[in-house]
């Protein structure tokens, strides 16, 4: 005991006695800190980033079909995984649901769409075409989020209304066509000669005539006809959209994820077609481009504190405001330019009354006037225009590429759009949209028994036969004497005919109802699956993959971190990168105590001799050195320990704020609220125990060796 107390007091009495005892001590706090610091933030980020994930579509864990070549990757929507159906999701639901931490099975599979947009022409044109339809009542309806355009009247019109509505829209198509006879007389100017097709100027000249708008009412969808083939395609701001979504039980899911969150128009009722569109897709893909720049750049300067004199990107929105007017000025009729130009002069105090000109001045902004034209855009010129090109309650037709390579098509209505609470801005959260499950199985392409029952019948009654693919050439060009190929004669079609006088029915699929049943009963690309403890999940996905087993149920379960892509392991990589630090921060600490304290030995080799003279043994030697060597290190390090603690404690309480969109999903909302971690604190102390002990051998055996005869030569 009295060697403790005695080896206590050395150990504190030294540890600032020399310049080298200072440094290493330094190093040790710095050390400490990283470690404390660090590890609480990689370990709260795992925390929040598997919240995004598991609140968002991933659920805890994920099942998929055992035979299948990939990992479901739920977040690399670019890439789809190549993964073999779950033949019937009514066959593992309910063996899933028997394990009791199990709280929800939500059928899901991700894929790729792309739509197709028509241009502002191609719309104003399609609106013309429906009001001079036979018995065209309730034309259009106004645009949900802003007003539209005043000849955008919805309900039933009189016939004088209806005239007026058509004569404004012939009006509008009208004044395109001018504006695409400018453009074009322009790029004539100063581009090569032959640069614009003859044709095209000929077709402009013809749909700007007098006399074809003298003969429109008289045949008005020849008129039209030729506008969308011969006029339309001069406009080249047709959009071509992709559009990644998830196709689940819609219903399930927004039980099971409570952070979806309807932002416009409304849920797809219980057992319908429909689809979500999420917010952030819905903005950045559907938005008037102009307005969404200026939503941008609003942005940045209030809530990220930016300005436009300093930062390039939005110097670069401001100039393709300011260049790329001709979305604005095609979808304004001759009464709203007017309007515009008047709004636009007393804004900018200007007689100009271009049009084109005028816009290119009000979106020349800058720090000092932004914030009054942002206002005067929405306020006064927005109410004018189609702000989205899309709006809840229009259906909207979805292309993909099945998994056979053919392409598939499908009508959706887009009941309305959501967005995950928290994760508003993320553009990872909001890359993926929501469809029905069933829309999601035709654009799929897999064949269905409902599919190879009506395949089967359409044979039969057309009276075809299946040839193998080795005989076709043979049974179709000559070879075979078994079929006879008949030359085909035009005639009409007569459905009710074909179909053996049974009365031939449209079915519309976006209001047709399905029974939970139905929708159960069909193939899925795998499922989410939601626990009540999520403390217990590695057991729960040992259960899981029992019940399958035992079942033959042929489903592999994983994690959520497996299921989503390179996402799920953004926080392992950070994991390693923490750990390669901290190793080689373990070895520069380890080298460098090592040295300081055989320097440090040396130069105390008097004082060591002396008290090797009067009677200390080489094992108090020892000790003296290695607990002076870790009575330093456990001081400087819970001073780093303690300065670490603190800042992550502040840290929690003001938080870090995400610098860009990507982060808003690591730290699950626009701001990382870190906390301390008791693991980090624990495993600083370790490595500061480990390093300071392994650094003190070597020196302490080094002063062991010195003797009294040393230490009075050296006096000497």
């Amino acid at each position: 005991m009295g060697w403790a107390l005695l080896l206590l007091r050395i150990s504190l009495r030294n540890i600032f006695s020399s310049f080298l005892n200072v440094i290493v001590g330094l190093i040790i706090l710095a050390a400490t800190f990283f470690f404390v610091v660090g590890g609480s933030l990689v370990n709260s980020m795992d925390k929040t980033m598997s919240k995004s994930i598991i609140d968002s579509v991933a659920g805890h864990a994920q099942v998929y079909e055992s035979s299948s070549k990939d990992k479901p990757a739920l977040f690399d929507s670019w890439q789809i995984p190549d993964l073999d159906p779950i033949p019937d999701f009514s066959k593992i639901k309910g063996p899933l649901l028997s394990d009791p931490n199990v709280s929800a099975v939500v059928p899901e599979g991700v894929n790729t769409a792309i739509v197709v947009y028509g241009n502002t022409i191609d719309q104003i044109l399609e609106k013309l075409r429906k009001a001079e339809s036979p018995g065209a009542g309730s034309i259009m309806e106004p645009a949900q989020s802003n007003p539209g355009p005043p000849h955008e009247a919805s309900g039933q019109m009189t016939r004088q209304q209806r005239k007026e509505m058509i004569d404004s829209l012939k009006a509008h198509v009208r004044q395109m066509i001018f504006v695409i006879q400018n453009d074009m007389e322009k790029h004539n100017k100063i581009g090569a000669a032959g640069s614009v097709d003859p044709q095209s100027i000929k077709d402009l000249q013809h749909a700007a005539s007098p006399a074809f708008w003298a003969g429109f009412d008289a045949d008005p969808l020849n008129h039209l006809e030729f506008l969308e083939n011969k006029i339309a395609y001069l406009v080249p701001d047709s959009d071509q959209i992709f559009l990644s979504y998830v196709g689940t039980d819609l219903d399930a899911f927004a039980k099971s994820f409570d952070r979806l969150q309807i932002v416009d128009g409304g849920m797809v009722p219980p057992g319908h077609r429909g689809m979500l569109l999420s917010k952030y897709v819905y903005e950045n893909m559907f938005k008037l481009k102009s307005a969404h720049r200026l939503d941008q750049i609003h942005e940045a300067i209030t809530e990220k504190r930016q300005t436009i004199a300093k930062n390039p990107d939005l110097q670069d929105l401001v100039r393709q405001n300011r260049e790329q007017t001709h979305e604005i000025v095609l979808q304004l009729d001759p009464l709203s330019s007017q309007k515009a130009v008047s709004i636009l002069q007393g804004a900018l105090h200007s007689k100009e009354t271009d049009l084109p000109k005028l816009l290119s001045s009000f979106f020349d902004t800058n720090d000092s006037n932004f914030e009054a034209r942002y206002k005067i855009f929405y306020d006064q010129l927005a109410p004018m225009l189609e702000l989205y090109r899309l709006k809840p309650g229009d259906t909207l037709t979805i292309k993909t590429y099945t998994k056979s390579g053919y392409v598939e098509a499908v009508n959706v209505k887009i009941y309305g759009t959501f967005q995950f609470r928290g994760l508003e801005k993320s553009s990872m959260a909001g890359s993926l949209s929501l469809m029905d499950l069933m829309s999601f199985r035709d654009l799929y392409g897999y064949v269905t028994p409902e599919k190879i029952a009506e395949t089967k019948s359409l044979e039969k009654a057309a009276g075809v036969k299946f040839v193998p693919r080795d005989q076709a050439e043979a049974d179709l060009f000559g070879g075979s004497t078994k079929t006879d190929v008949v030359q085909s004669q035009p005639k009409a079609i007569n459905d009710e005919a074909a179909m053996g006088g049974a009365k031939v029915k449209r079915v519309d699929l976006t209001r047709q109802a399905y029974t939970q049943d139905e929708i159960d009963k069909g193939i899925v690309m795998g499922a989410a699956v939601i626990l009540k403890d999520p403390s217990k999940l590695k057991q729960t996905m040992k259960n899981l993959q029992a019940i399958s087993d035992k079942d033959n149920l042929g489903l592999k379960v994983i994690d959520w971190q497996q299921s989503t892509g390179f996402v799920g392991q953004f926080v392992n990589l950070t994991k390693l990168i923490l750990f390669l630090a901290s190793f080689i921060i373990f070895v520069v600490m380890l080298v460098i105590i090592n040295n300081a304290v055989v320097m440090a030995t040396l130069q105390r080799v008097r004082e060591i001799g002396t008290m090797r003279a009067i009677g200390a043994r080489r094992l108090f030697v020892l000790f003296m050195v290695v607990v002076e060597t870790m009575a330093l290190g456990l001081v400087f390090g819970t001073i780093g320990s303690a300065l670490g603690s603190a800042l992550v404690v502040l840290l929690e309480h003001v938080g870090m704020a995400a610098p860009n969109d990507w982060f808003y999903f690591f730290f699950s909302g626009p701001k990382f609220f870190p906390w301390l971690n008791a693991g980090s604190l624990i495993g600083a102390f370790i490595v500061v125990v480990i390093v300071t002990c392994i650094s003190a051998l070597y020196p302490a055996w080094m002063a062991t060796r010195v003797s009294p005869i040393q230490a009075i030569a050296a006096e000497d």
